[in-house]
């Protein structure tokens, strides 16, 4: 039986309805497919001609006396100055246990090869006469007693570090706030009796510190220094920023990357640049198991 013109409405209704809710499904469905990234090509490994589309393969690893030794010839090539400073660039690994991270740090350390004649501004506390003439005399740029603080709060007096006696330590609670990580702390080896050597380990140590949450951008040397002092300031370094992790959790150094002022970057493998933690500890485990297992018995001879 045909439709009344009364039902005719209704039905040409419920199919204009269909064809509004497919039409929507096709445009969210293009929706999708516009917003999936285009399918990369697996990067290929190494080149085989001189002029190729970096892009389209892996970023180059190299050795660390390798690299610095692209380092100095990129210098030669260019005409750059040779004792332009040589830096790194150093992405961590901040990961613990439990969505637990490294927080965010800064460390020194004295390198065994000394690249700039800067000396650090250290502020010595003390309120003894003896002390305060004993940092003055190794160097100590400022020294001083709770007076101190004021001038520190206003942002009138500041220092590259602050070091401190002991006596003195419970005058100085309102400094905690505004010297933070540079507070006087035993563990910063910025808070004992040894003024002299205090002193000389916070003048010329080099300070690094973790920017972004994640990288740590430092200088390490010239470019006009031997091959080995680069490597050996590098290495020292890296093995300082490696205390800042447990041993038993993954390397805290992710990737290393080494340049000088005007060269691009250089990957570096970081085999043999890390310190040996875990081989040390397999070597110990096994000591250990020869040391459990029972020795045999040698029998005497009888004559």
């Amino acid at each position: 039986m045909p439709d009344s013109p009364t039902d005719l409405p209704t039905r040409l209704g419920f199919f204009g309805l269909r064809t509004a809710k497919k039409d929507a499904h096709r445009s969210r469905q293009e929706k999708v497919k516009e917003k999936r990234p285009p399918r990369r090509r697996p990067l290929m490994s190494k080149p085989v001609d001189d002029v190729y589309l970096t892009w389209l393969y892996k970023r180059p690893c190299y050795q660390l006396e390798q690299a610095v030794g692209m380092l100095k010839s990129f210098q030669e090539l260019d005409f750059t100055h040779p004792k332009q400073f040589v830096y790194i660039n150093v992405f961590l690994d901040m990961a613990l246990q439990k969505k637990k991270k490294v927080d965010p740090f800064s460390g020194a350390v004295t390198l065994p090869h000394r690249f700039t004649d800067e000396v650090n501004k250290v502020l010595v506390f003390t309120e003894n006469e003896q002390e305060a003439e004993v940092a003055r005399e190794h160097g100590a740029a400022i020294v001083g007693g709770v007076e101190l603080i004021k001038w520190i709060l206003e942002d009138e007096i500041q220092a590259d570090f602050y070091v401190a006696v002991p006596a003195i330590m419970p005058k100085l609670i309102p400094l905690r706030n505004k010297l933070r990580k540079k507070y006087p702390a035993t563990r910063r080896n910025s808070l004992g009796s040894d003024i002299p050597k205090m002193l000389q380990f916070f003048r010329e140590c080099h300070e690094y510190t973790v920017e972004d949450e994640n990288i740590i951008k430092t200088r390490i040397a010239r470019l006009d220094m031997p091959t080995e002092h680069i490597i050996a300031n590098l290495k020292t370094i890296i093995h300082d920023i490696c205390t800042f992790k447990p041993s038993n959790f993954d390397p805290i150094v992710r990737r290393l990357v080494i340049r000088s002022s005007t060269s691009e970057g250089l990957l570096l493998n970081l085999d043999g640049i890390l310190p040996q933690v875990e081989k040390v500890e397999e070597k110990e485990e096994e000591n250990a198991a020869d040391e459990d297992q029972p020795k045999p018995v040698q029998e005497s001879v009888s004559t």
